[in-house]
């Protein structure tokens, strides 16, 4: 009777914390960049108890965002931010904009990583260059590519309003290249390349704040994200509100079954107890 009551007593803490997660996964639906949280569990003679909270980072679709300065990266990875204390983590979330003095800025304060670029729009290293194709063919093979980021700056000079003193306008590729662009639109010069990184197990990373992850031993170390990057959208949610919505209406049914065996089993110790009292 007692090893009843205690595997009830562990499910209805477990039923509990699964609820909470779904419940929040419902409230965050439209919260754009937000992570779907997956619970598993584990059983023993005690009952069931929670065995792990995962992040699903899967890819959301895409929505409109409130400026072309808004990323939305479609393919496996995440855009690379630094802190003012110097530390990099990583996030799906691209509301990303230029602040008052040029610096690409996520909407936390940390500043978009990216690489300095050539005329030739290969990635410098210092004072050695980095060609696209050893680039694309490490990021097709899933490597690492060990060149310090930089921020993204774009001030615009006060003397003339253009764009590093150069530029009437500048524009963002797929590949993550900013161009700033110049004489009416002919001229057109690789800037920057923006910097992504993925992990060959993306569900280790640890969420220091909501939609920002720092590495961990279980993620491994960053490799070169792999996709494209579309400007002027954002990512959705990578919650299915369906799977959810179903989900939270088992965990009611199992609570509701929980409770009535805890109930029962409060009844028949009442009752054992009486009985003892009055023999």
């Amino acid at each position: 009777m007692n090893d009843l009551y205690t595997t009830a007593i562990n499910t209805q803490k477990a039923t509990k914390q699964w609820m909470d997660v779904l419940a929040e996964n419902m409230t965050n639906y439209y919260t754009p960049g937000f992570r779907e949280n997956k619970i598993t569990f584990k059983t023993f003679l005690g009952g069931a108890i929670v065995d792990n909270n995962l992040k699903n980072q899967g890819q959301g679709k895409s929505i409109p965002g409130t400026s072309n300065e808004n990323l939305f990266f479609e393919g496996k990875g995440f855009f690379m931010v630094r802190s003012p204390e110097g530390n990099v983590s990583y996030t799906r979330l691209g509301e990303f904009t230029f602040d008052s003095e040029g610096v690409y800025r996520a909407k936390s304060g940390d500043t978009v990583q990216g690489y300095i670029l050539n005329d030739k729009g290969e990635i410098m290293s210092g004072t050695k260059s980095i060609s696209a194709d050893l680039y694309e063919e490490t990021a097709l093979k899933g490597g690492a590519l060990s060149v310090p980021t930089t921020n993204i700056k774009l001030w615009i000079d006060p003397n003339n309003g253009k764009f590093l003193g150069k530029y009437d306008e500048y524009e963002i590729k797929k590949d993550g290249t900013i161009y700033g662009k110049a004489d009416g639109g002919n001229r057109s010069v690789p800037l920057y390349k923006i910097a992504t990184a993925n992990f060959h197990n993306p569900s280790g990373l640890f969420e220091v704040k909501e939609g920002v992850f720092v590495e961990t031993p279980e993620s491994g170390k960053p490799v070169i994200g792999r996709g494209e990057i579309r400007s002027g959208l954002l990512e959705q949610s990578n919650i299915d509100f369906k799977a959810n919505i179903a989900n939270y209406q088992d965990a009611k049914i199992q609570m509701e079954l929980v409770n009535n065996l805890i109930k029962s089993n409060k009844a028949l110790l009442q009752s054992v107890m009486e009985i003892a009292v009055q023999g």
